[in-house]
């Protein structure tokens, strides 16, 4: 198992050079670095978001500044830490303006470089951050108040739909959803009797 979690980091490291040297669609034109995502593939969660900010941009890191802040803070809640989780993003450059990732982005790195990383990371748990990345992963496309804080399986794993936290740093809705959806993960990962599992199929 130590052999195949090593070369299964050593992958991540050679997508990882792979996504910062990408040109495969529009987005690479206007960004400052690109954001391949980061944590080790022994990740007892894996977090996907939306996309790049202007900080994560910068500096070429995710959940960075004071989305980052929000970010530990959603995962203290949760009983994580950085070294516990892989986080990355459903296209790994920040779109001009913050605007919404675009149907050709999103599928460009969906298959480029998104599903490769589901598969090397080993976490038993995922965790969607935003109606956009429930759509990239699960092709979900019903409004987030919908679906959130339901249990989804996909590929084996058990998934979490949840608000982003740049959503939860602006609004009081997004942000309640982000942390009873923190307190039923922390129940999931402590393995509690009696976890309800609100499963769509």
């Amino acid at each position: 198992m130590l052999g195949s979690m090593d070369s299964a980091e050593e992958e991540l490291r050679r997508l990882a050079e792979g996504i910062r040297r990408c040109q495969r669609c529009p987005l690479h034109v206007s960004r400052r670095h690109a954001v391949p995502g980061e944590g080790p593939a022994a990740a007892r969660v894996m977090f996907v978001g939306e996309a790049p900010g202007a900080r994560e941009d910068a500096v070429g890191r995710p959940f960075v500044g004071r989305a980052g802040v929000h970010f530990d803070l959603m995962l203290a809640r949760a009983g994580l830490n950085r070294g516990d989780v892989f986080v990355t993003s459903s296209v790994k450059c920040r779109p001009p303006g913050n605007r919404r990732p675009r149907a050709d982005e999103l599928r460009i790195c969906r298959e480029s470089w998104l599903l490769r990383q589901l598969e090397l990371v080993a976490a038993p748990l995922l965790v969607l951050l935003g109606g956009v990345a429930a759509a990239q992963v699960l092709g979900e496309r019903r409004p987030l108040g919908e679906v959130r804080g339901q249990w989804r399986h996909w590929q084996g794993r058990r998934v979490l739909i949840t608000a982003h936290p740049a959503a939860a740093m602006r609004f009081p809705e997004p942000r309640r959803w982000l942390e009873a959806d923190m307190d039923t993960l922390r129940q999931a990962l402590g393995d509690a009797p009696g976890l309800a599992e609100r499963e769509e199929r």
